[in-house]
């Protein structure tokens, strides 16, 4: 996967003063530092009477009243190659009703979005929630900072719980250090000093905390609040300094001017750091509990400061269970004794204080960019999904190269010195149920997939152990292949399923032309030509099918065996007499029922046509997997593979569950062989949404895959994914995003459609 280079995030920045600002100045730091090569800026909303000397991260500034303004953003951000935009939503930091004149800049993007939202709003108003919607449905991901945002999301807006992130408000990596030397630095020696830091306004309840200073003082006369932080320039351009004043009157009324300071300033984070380090208790008084995020609550935890605070959202989760004190909205009284009972318990105090620090790593800055960097990446792939999936088959050509990376840590695990495991509960290797030749197989085939230009290749010790079990499964008595085997390397049947040796001689055709070992290329060849003739008997389609599909890598290995060619025609010749039986204007199909694996039929007839210039296939395999995707497709435009219920049911429309992987593959496969047939890139776009089935575009909208580890679930019921990761499943996700990553490969050299080799599965 081409890594992300560029990376735009709108909101406020710094030297604008206000929380949003520095939240992303310090994201755009953190992100720009996470990676070498990578380059993060910023795209400042300024208020439309205001000028600011930004630095030079800031590349464009949006005048918040200016649609014209997000116009030429959404022209500059699309014309700058960026990867994603990441934005920072506020409410009151965009123009028009409820902010509405960023959509004019969400609309007219062509890269991924992940949108921050800084509040969320659980009564929103008929236009807020308008905006909320549309941003949501602009945006690949959304970032909430606190659990409550993302329940919000899910029971408010009605967001798929898939698409929301929680990750915590980010924090300097500062050290654990007492607060005496920073006291005598910034002259507070010998007081026991109580901060609250921020822009000043009436909803953080200052006069709250005035008014409990008269009870700590009964317990320490030494104690200190000391209050840091300009007035919020919003509330100075309509009121002045009329709030501050009331604050100022209220400590002189109590007669506590002399342990009430004031520090009227916007202050760098350096100078912020060194405030609350010097503080015993830290104290946020707010009055609203719908507070999604605080970042000088966030602050003051990441120094490791026993923190009182009021229980609004982001208060109540990050000071649970003992890493802090909360007290009632409003409550003079209850604050007062919070902080006297603090101030007067040393020991008490720094355990709170370690607890705080030792649960804070997790949020550095440098630990939040690696979350926004995976977020980043899964909204770039789920883009790309989205991009193809639409009616504009040619969206892989420009985005192909963001396909996601090919994962094979799960696959390893499924492993061990015999073979690949059948079945997992929920990841772990279910030994009870050992190992079969069918996936054996299909992992050998996958194996010679991964030495595709472009991909790393399995370790060539797991290839051989794939080899190895195919070599053991050839029973020489019979002819046949053997396919479950226990535990305990002990085969519990002398022969297995036709479909089973066909998908042998599938994977033994593939190792004898594309696997990395020339010792084991000719092994394949042997194995397939001694194995063939048994197939030959065979009464299954798929089992035909199978066999054709590893005829045609066979024969182009085997040039001169005239005896696979004459296998070869005769076992396509079968398939064409059942089409020819079965079929009928509304039945365009093989048998008269749908069954498993039903594309490789159509996929076989157009590769064996393809390769022996037989139009008559071709023209078979187009005409019959056109008419299963419209059996595949539901009417909202998803991939629905057949669901295991029908099985058995004749000439039925497919039931809808249960849906497995083995299906979504076969049918990437074979729309990608009818592109290289007729060249129509319809049949990319029906690939793409068979692919997307996989990340969560079908009935549930769940995804099936772990993009980190490369596992899939086994499947789809009707009211759930199956949380088992079996070796069928993770072989057949590996197999399909081989397909598509070579499809991507194949648009983004421009070569043409005939140079894409089939992997399958």
């Amino acid at each position: 996967m081409t890594p992300l280079r560029r990376i735009a995030v709108i909101g406020n920045s710094l030297p604008r003063r206000c929380g949003i600002a520095t939240f992303t100045t310090d994201l755009q730091r953190a992100i720009a530092h996470s990676r070498p090569n990578l380059q993060a800026c910023i795209v400042a909303m300024t208020d439309h009477d205001q000028t600011f000397d930004y630095p030079a991260s800031v590349t464009l500034q949006i005048k918040d009243d200016s649609i014209e303004e997000y116009v030429r953003a959404a022209a500059f951000l699309n014309a700058g190659r960026f990867d994603i935009v990441c934005l920072q939503h506020e409410f009151g930091i965009f123009g028009g009703e409820a902010g509405a004149h960023i959509l004019e800049l969400l609309s007219r993007l062509t890269i991924p979005v992940v949108t921050t939202l800084h509040t969320v709003l659980a009564k929103p108003t008929t236009a807020q929630r308008a905006v909320i919607e549309r941003i949501v449905e602009a945006s690949s991901k959304m970032i909430v900072m606190a659990n409550k945002g993302r329940e919000l999301l899910h029971s408010v807006y009605h967001v798929p719980d898939d698409k929301i992130e929680v990750i915590a408000h980010g924090i300097p990596d500062f050290p654990f250090v007492g607060p005496d030397a920073t006291k005598a630095k910034l002259g507070f020696s010998d007081r026991a000093v109580i901060l609250t830091f921020g822009l000043l306004s009436p909803s953080k309840g200052i006069e709250v905390m005035i008014d409990a200073m008269p009870s700590i003082l009964k317990q320490r006369p030494d104690a200190v609040y000391v209050v840091l932080g300009a007035t919020h320039p919003n509330l100075v351009r309509d009121q002045g300094e009329a709030y501050r004043e009331s604050l100022m009157t209220r400590v002189r009324e109590l007669g506590i001017e002399n342990n009430v300071v004031f520090l009227d300033r916007f202050v760098d984070q350096a100078t912020l750091l060194g405030f609350i380090s010097m503080c015993d208790v830290y104290v946020t008084p707010y009055l609203n509990e719908a507070q999604m995020t605080s970042g000088t609550l966030a602050y003051s935890f990441g120094l490791g400061k026993p923190v009182v605070s009021t229980p609004y959202w982001h208060a109540r989760e990050l000071l649970a269970d003992g890493h802090g004190v909360l007290v009632s909205f409003g409550d003079a009284a209850g604050t007062g004794n919070a902080i006297a009972q603090l101030l007067t318990d040393d020991p008490r105090r720094q355990a709170m204080r370690e607890r705080a620090y030792a649960a804070s790593r997790s949020m550095t800055w440098e630990r939040t960019a690696e979350r926004y960097m995976t977020a980043f990446e899964h909204a770039r792939q789920g883009h790309w999904l989205k991009l193809i999936a639409r009616t504009d088959p040619d969206a892989i050509a420009s985005h192909g190269p963001a396909a996601p990376a090919m994962q094979t840590s799960h696959l390893v695990s499924m492993c061990d010195d015999t073979g690949l495991f059948q079945h997992a509960v929920h990841s772990v290797p279910d030994r009870s149920h050992g190992y079969c030749v069918d996936d054996n197989a299909r992992a050998l085939l996958l194996a010679c997939a991964l030495n595709e230009p472009g991909e790393r290749p399995l370790a060539d010790v797991l290839t051989a152990r794939f080899a190895a079990f195919v070599q053991h499964a050839w029973n020489p008595d019979t002819g046949r292949f053997r396919n479950f085997m226990g535990f305990n390397r002990t085969w519990l049947e002398d022969k297995g399923s036709e479909d089973s040796h066909g998908r042998t001689l599938w994977a033994l055709g593939e190792a004898a032309r594309g696997d990395a070992s020339p010792s084991r290329r000719r092994w394949a060849t042997a194995l397939f030509a001694q194995a063939l003739t048994t197939a030959e008997s065979f009464r299954s389609p798929r089992a035909w099918a199978f066999t054709l599909l590893g005829l045609d890598a066979y024969c182009a290995a085997a040039a001169d065996d005239l005896h696979a060619k004459e296998v070869r025609h005769s076992l396509a010749d079968r398939l064409m007499s059942c089409l020819a039986l079965v079929e009928t204007p509304d039945w365009v199909w093989f048998e008269g029922g749908l069954a498993y694996d039903n594309a490789r039929l159509p996929q076989a007839l157009m590769m064996t046509g393809m390769a022996t210039q037989t139009p008559g296939y071709v023209d078979a395999g187009l005409r019959s997997l056109r008419w299963l995707m419209t059996q595949q497709t539901t009417p909202a435009g998803h991939f629905r593979p057949v669901g295991t219920a029908s099985f058995g049911e004749q000439r039925q429309h497919p039931r809808a569950f249960d849906q497995q992987p083995v299906e979504a593959t076969a049918t990437i496969a074979a729309c990608l062989t009818a592109w290289r047939a007729d060249d129509d890139a319809e049949w990319k776009a029906m690939a793409a949404r068979a692919f997307a089935w996989f990340l969560g575009s079908n009935d549930l909208a769940l995804p099936l895959v772990d993009l980190h580890t490369g596992s899939c679930r086994d499947g789809l019921h009707p009211d759930r994914a199956n949380e088992n990761r079996g070796g069928e499943s993770v072989v057949c996700y590996l197999l399909g995003l081989a397909e598509i990553r070579q499809l991507a490969r194949v648009n983004t050299t421009l070569t043409k459609p005939t140079a894409l080799r089939a992997v399958g599965a």
